[in-house]
């Protein structure tokens, strides 16, 4: 019997079940229908011994303290500051557009933020409620700098135009009146000294935790017994599509091995306008490897595949919403993640919402003990003269069974509880 089954290796499902191994000394089973843990963080060495994301760059950055220190526990860290160019017009040329940006674009020379300010204010087209994505940037930036930079990429990367998308997606790139040209700004920014992969593997070592892989969670279903589940997977899938699918946006990588040693001026180049790829990744230099030849992957967007960016449309969170009703009354299942939640959440956020899932479960665990126990005590108190215990409650049996099923009396639950948060 397993206390946990946990649907998903990635970030999400791989900190639960080592939380709930460690720390709360739980037997836990995490399965994944891939053939390798870690998800879509997942990164190995190819054919030519190159370490390469297999799904596209994942840097690493947060603001959290406890994030980042929860990590360093699996990992060494090797210091990386992003910086992305994007080709317009003939140029690389930094993102987010800052002053260095204008600058090479329009030949200027912009010495101070006022002066940059001034000039972006210049160009600028008021919008009295940033409601769409082109809303956000048109009111920043103006007309001329959303096309160069944002409209192609995005109807690109969404199938969309950015006037029919919600305004977080361009509001999360921001836009600079100074030299800073790195991608975040964030207090901790670092890659896995020996990769992700890695650190999942020391994540997951523990005893208490059994791995499964090329395993669909529906198909063990009734034949594994355990006590509770977290699901990371698609939250419609979880319920049959009993609305109808969450849209998403999915991509293909096309990875080549390039005979030199440095192919791209930066580790990520940008693609908003001329090409089907939207961006050009080099691994080596986020991971820092040495290496005569260099790997580099081509992403294109595409709308049918694995689900990867839930789509930020105000009709796709209606629909979503119907789906976290229904899982909110689903007992026993916690659902955590991006596609449990159908959010876009950067790697960090991820591991923040599965330690807080962690935090949740264990408090609450913790007040069913002492309810179940001061039930327990006076269960086993003298009883007053003339009263009797009920038949149900002496002959009762069974209790939680592997799919949550199964019925018991107040009794038997009760010891079921004091076992199972005591081991």
């Amino acid at each position: 019997m397993f206390d946990y089954l946990i649907v998903g290796a990635g970030f999400a499902g791989s900190v639960l079940a080592e939380r709930l191994a460690t720390q709360a000394g739980k037997r836990v089973l995490i399965i994944d229908k891939r053939n390798h843990i870690g998800g879509n963080a997942y990164d190995h060495y190819n054919d030519d011994g190159i370490l390469v994301h297999k799904y596209g760059p994942h840097i690493f950055h947060t603001n959290s303290e406890r994030v980042f220190s929860y990590l360093s526990g699996f990992t060494e860290w090797r210091p990386y500051e992003h910086r992305v160019l994007a080709e317009v017009d003939g140029q690389l040329l930094p993102i987010p557009i800052n002053r260095t940006t204008v600058n090479k674009l329009y030949d200027l020379d912009l010495q101070t933020d006022e002066e940059c300010d001034a000039f972006l204010q210049s160009r600028a087209e008021p919008v009295d409620h940033c409601r769409t994505s082109e809303d956000v940037v048109v009111s920043k930036v103006g007309r001329e700098l959303y096309e160069k930079f944002f409209r192609g990429y995005t109807r690109k990367q969404w199938g969309l135009d950015p006037s029919e998308l919600d305004a977080q997606v361009t509001a999360r790139v921001p836009t600079r009146t100074n030299t800073d040209d790195r991608y975040f700004t964030d207090t901790f920014q670092a890659m896995p000294l020996h990769g992700y992969t890695r650190m999942f593997e020391r994540m997951l070592s523990h005893p208490n935790i059994k791995i499964m892989l090329n395993v669909d969670y529906r198909e063990i279903m009734g034949s594994i017994p355990y006590r509770e589940m977290i699901f990371t997977g698609p939250v419609d899938q979880f319920f049959d599509y009993r609305f109808g699918k969450l849209p998403y946006r999915s991509l293909e990588f096309k990875h080549e091995t390039v005979d030199q040693e440095q192919v791209l001026p930066v580790a990520v180049v940008n693609y908003p306008n001329e090409h089907d790829y939207t961006r050009v990744t080099e691994f080596k230099q986020l991971t820092g490897q040495q290496h005569a030849k260099s790997g580099i992957v081509y992403e294109y967007p595409r709308a049918e595949g694995d689900p990867y960016y839930p789509i930020p449309k105000p009709e796709c969170t209606a629909l979503y919403n119907k789906y976290k009703e229904l899982a909110e009354i689903t007992p026993g299942v916690h659902f955590v993640g991006r596609l449990a939640t159908y959010k876009y959440y950067n790697m960090d956020q991820v591991v923040a919402q599965a330690l807080a899932t962690y935090d949740k479960v264990i408090s609450t665990k913790k007040e069913r003990i002492a309810v179940t126990t001061e039930a327990a005590t006076r269960m086993t108190s003298p009883l007053p003269p003339r009263v009797s215990v009920p038949a149900a409650i002496i002959s009762a049996s069974g209790g939680n069974t592997a799919n949550g099923n199964g019925s018991g009396s107040v009794a038997t639950r009760a010891t079921l509880v004091l076992a199972d948060d005591e081991e």
